[in-house]
């Protein structure tokens, strides 16, 4: 199921990089870097939501737990499944810059870098949110709503700035995924935008481990 939804972004990814880039003439990669970022709202939620909810389903986590291994260790093991998934969509990609290579005037390399950095830390923060939604039912169906209420939480709080007291709108900014994915995307790869993106993805991790946790004594 999960490559099938990787086929499905490969195709949808290219339809607008293609569609942008022969009706505009654009010679980088902007259509793909805006788009990708709303893709991976229903994208990697939909390749993470069976991860653990599978097995607790079928009754596998019992005999899981019985195995030397650590919680933590497991799920970060299920956790680097899914982002190797999320960087493989990304590879497939790379088909647009041989395009880009043979028809474009002038290619900034340097922000295309930078971009696919982005992505690639927009992709394993929503993988540790997706991970943590998926351990906390047995139902993938469930699973999935909840990976992508919370992804949108994190993705629309950018637009919740002009409704918010201006002593909160410097929080709400912070915690805007958006707002540090552009600072990136522009080739500005500052250490507080990374901090943010590893300190979700470590908390969202942290609490699919305690989850387990606390399965394992009910």
């Amino acid at each position: 199921m999960a490559y099938i939804f990787l086929v499905i972004f490969a195709i949808f990814n290219g339809y607008f990089f293609t569609s942008t880039f022969f009706l505009y003439n654009q010679s980088d990669l902007r259509s793909l870097f805006s788009v990708v970022p709303m893709v991976y709202l229903i994208f990697v939620p939909a390749i993470s939501m069976g991860l653990i909810a599978r097995e607790i389903n079928i009754g596998t986590m019992e005999t899981i737990a019985t195995l030397p291994l650590k919680t933590y260790e497991f799920v970060l093991g299920k956790y680097l499944a899914v982002i190797s998934l999320i960087l493989l969509g990304l590879l497939a990609t790379i088909i647009h810059l041989f395009t880009l290579a043979k028809f474009g005037s002038k290619i900034d390399y340097g922000a295309l870098l930078t971009g696919y950095i982005g992505l690639a830390l927009v992709g394993s923060m929503y993988a540790a949110i997706g991970t943590f939604a998926s351990s906390i039912t047995d139902n993938q169906v469930v699973a999935f709503i909840i990976g992508v209420f919370i992804v949108l939480i994190f993705f629309l709080m950018g637009f919740f700035l002009p409704l918010v007291p201006t002593s909160l709108a410097g929080i709400i900014q912070y915690l805007s995924v958006d707002y540090h994915y552009s600072n990136i995307s522009r080739g500005v790869i500052d250490s507080r935008n990374l901090v943010y993106f590893l300190s979700v993805i470590g908390f969202f991790l942290v609490l699919t481990v305690q989850s387990l946790e606390v399965r394992k004594w009910q």
